[in-house]
């Protein structure tokens, strides 16, 4: 800020980084359609062999296979598409996050944050459930306003993954 004797003088300097406009400019969410399932099943298997690395090698395979035959329609399942590459996805049911998986090297840029914004607005979500050792998802949920309330011992599908039940903060 400059200052002149009689009364401020504001100077504002912005700086714009070409690639982080061209990444937001060239994103698109779609609804889900069986046309997509391939390059969802892609997307979803990257991600957990990223971040899921507690997983058993046997649990992976049979929730791989299980998901080969899983009606993804059954949830409402919007993808993120980036320069016309499928990079992410997020399922919702009623007001609660099922799933949400990014490509890896779309995780950390702002792309997840941009599919629950979306959840937000277009399903008022305010629950998800999120494995207890995945230690950068409970930190991603806290940072948007989400909080514990309550743990289970076993997953879904009762194998020994626990699970953290996260709320929305109400205001």
């Amino acid at each position: 800020m400059i200052y002149n004797k009689k009364r401020p003088i504001v100077l504002f300097f912005v700086v714009i980084l070409p690639m982080q406009i061209n990444l937001k400019m060239n994103t698109e969410i779609l609804k889900y359609n069986p046309d997509y399932k391939n390059e969802v099943l892609s997307v979803w298997e990257k991600s957990v062999l990223a971040t899921h690395l507690f997983l058993s090698e046997e649990d992976f395979v049979e929730i791989k296979l299980m998901l080969q035959d899983f009606d993804f329609a059954q949830l409402d399942v919007f993808l993120l598409s980036v320069d016309q590459k499928i990079v992410g996805f997020i399922g919702i049911s009623d007001q609660k996050i099922e799933m949400l998986f990014l490509d890896p090297d779309y995780i950390g840029k702002g792309y997840g944050k941009q599919l629950v914004d979306y959840a937000f607005g277009a399903f008022d979500v305010n629950l998800v459930d999120v494995n207890e050792q995945n230690t950068n998802a409970i930190k991603f949920y806290e940072k948007i306003g989400f909080e514990t309330y309550d743990r289970k011992e076993l997953d879904d599908m009762g194998k020994n993954y626990p699970i953290l039940k996260m709320k929305l903060k109400t205001a």
